[in-house]
């Protein structure tokens, strides 16, 4: 299953995440141009494993790195995007996005209890799982054994998903207060909404001319002022950022579409296709027209 992303670069997720609070996704990585993925957020947990090659995952303006066998937990709304360091191919990568409700409704004491501390918790945007940690071993094994649930579906996989990421939350909560507390201050937070903002402005108007007062009008500042939250999780401007998008979807493009390269040129958003040739060029290293063939 692929992660699509919205407009506002929350994830879709399956409609059928409302009988059962939990979607799987794997081999993402494999799909995505230069193996990383793009920054977004969903109200929703995330539970991601890095199998073979390095990670690194970002959490707000934080940058975890992910050896094999280790396991990130991202507590909702947070944004976050991975790309891989290193390996020989790319990883598989298995993501859980799930709901509290997976363990109680959202009205019940249980959820009250056990479930609300946690999303609740401004300290905590993120929990790693080291591999080598005989703290998460129970943990790793519970989150395992949810992957391969998810993914094979046997005979009541339902309720061994949930039982899993039962005892998943239960460690988080019970470890609430010793986990190292990661406080997010007054400005990284506003810092935070407003990049929400523009992004979201950003993602729904690539295809048209777009400019840094536009973007930095999304979310009522200063076009330095948009320029720094960018810079500051994104390492990049929020022009630079307009480009890399519109180029993540002119690749997607290539390899799921038939349309000219003239086509995918306005699709995306670029003034001429001889500009769209030199940017993709410039960013991987190919031209388009040999990146379709070698999507082929």
């Amino acid at each position: 299953m692929s992660i699509v992303l919205d407009h506002q670069l929350r994830e879709q997720i399956p409609p059928d995440i409302l009988d059962f609070p939990v979607a799987f996704y794997s081999d993402e990585l494999a799909d995505l141009p230069d193996r990383a993925g793009p920054v977004h957020w969903h109200p929703y947990f995330e539970i991601a494993t890095a199998q073979s090659g390095v990670l690194d995952y970002q959490v707000g303006q934080t940058h975890i790195r992910l050896e094999p066998g280790d396991s990130i937990f991202v507590n909702q709304n947070m944004l976050h995007g991975i790309r891989q360091l290193s390996g020989a191919a790319p990883d598989p990568l298995p993501i859980l996005v799930f709901s509290g409700t997976v363990v109680a409704p959202e009205h019940s004491a249980v959820y009250r209890k056990y479930i609300q501390p946690v999303l609740g918790c401004s300290t905590l945007p993120f929990v790693v799982f080291r591999h080598d940690s005989d703290l998460w071993q129970a943990v790793r094994q519970q989150i395992h054994r949810a992957c391969d649930a998810m993914r094979e579906r046997p005979a009541c996989y339902e309720l061994t998903v949930q039982r899993s990421l039962c005892s998943v939350l239960e460690a988080i909560f019970r470890h609430l207060d010793s986990l190292p507390p990661l406080p997010s201050s007054r400005v990284q937070l506003t810092a935070q909404i407003r990049l929400q903002k523009m992004l979201s402005y950003l993602y729904e108007h690539y295809a048209q001319p777009v400019t840094l007062a536009d973007i930095a009008a999304a979310a009522h500042i200063s076009r330095s002022e948009a320029g720094r939250c960018f810079q500051a999780y994104l390492g990049c401007s929020p022009v630079e950022a307009l480009i890399q998008y519109r180029l993540q979807r002119a690749w997607r493009m290539l390899q799921e579409t038939d349309m000219t390269q003239q086509e995918i040129s306005l699709a995306c958003g670029f003034h001429s296709v001889q500009y769209f040739r030199r940017q993709f060029r410039k960013r991987y290293g190919c031209a388009p027209g040999e990146k379709r063939k070698l999507g082929k």
